[in-house]
Order: structure tokens, then sequence, then C-alpha cells
């Protein structure tokens, strides 16, 4: 398995076809680098679709991801990017509401 200590999501859409340079391209742009061991999240426009571009320390791997039905939880309400915690990435990969897992998720009594 690939090591992937940070993951970071970007809230504008990408382009589909971006093969692995455009994509890498397009971290270096957003991101200002593309650190060994951070993973980097694009999703399309109808955010049915997400691509996923992992630095290993080596070289680049470019996944890719579609849902048949629905549409993955996309933020629109944030400007850049955002850090997200691997369980938060196993359910936005699921389709489910990743915003609730973890800190944003606690009930408290007040």
């Amino acid at each position: 398995m690939i090591r992937v200590d940070c993951v970071w999501l970007c809230v504008a859409p990408l382009d589909m076809r971006a093969g692995t340079e455009s994509a890498l391209a397009k971290v270096v742009n957003v991101f200002g680098a593309a650190r060994p061991h951070h993973a980097y999240l694009f999703a399309n426009r109808r955010a049915n679709r997400m691509k996923v571009l992992v630095h290993d320390g080596i070289g680049v791997w470019l996944a890719a991801r579609r849902l048949n039905q629905g549409k993955f939880v996309w933020p629109k309400d944030v400007a850049g990017t955002m850090a997200m915690t691997n369980a938060q990435l196993d359910a936005l990969v699921l389709g489910l509401p990743w915003q609730r897992i973890g800190e944003a998720g606690v009930i408290t009594v007040l």
C-alpha cells in the first residue's frame, strides 16, 4: 500500500480528462507543491467523479473513482483547499457525508 500521511481536498473542479501531468500541474498550482506521502483530491463539476493524486516519495499515482448514482459530498461554500482525516476520506469515497466524521459529529450535553 502507498503511505498517505495527509489528505488535501481541492474545492475547485478538475477536468476529468486530465492525466497525471495535468493533475500534478494543478496540485502544484493550487497547493504550491506536491509533498511526499500526501494525497490530493479533485472532483468534476457534477461531483460524480473524483481523481486522487498521491506522491509516494519517488513518483506520483493517479486514481479515479466514479459514482453510478448520486454524487460525492463536495464542499461548495469553502474557498481554496481543505485538509481531511483518513476516516473522512473513507466516508467521502463511499459517497457518505464525511463532514460529520470526527469532531464535527460529536454530540455533547450542554
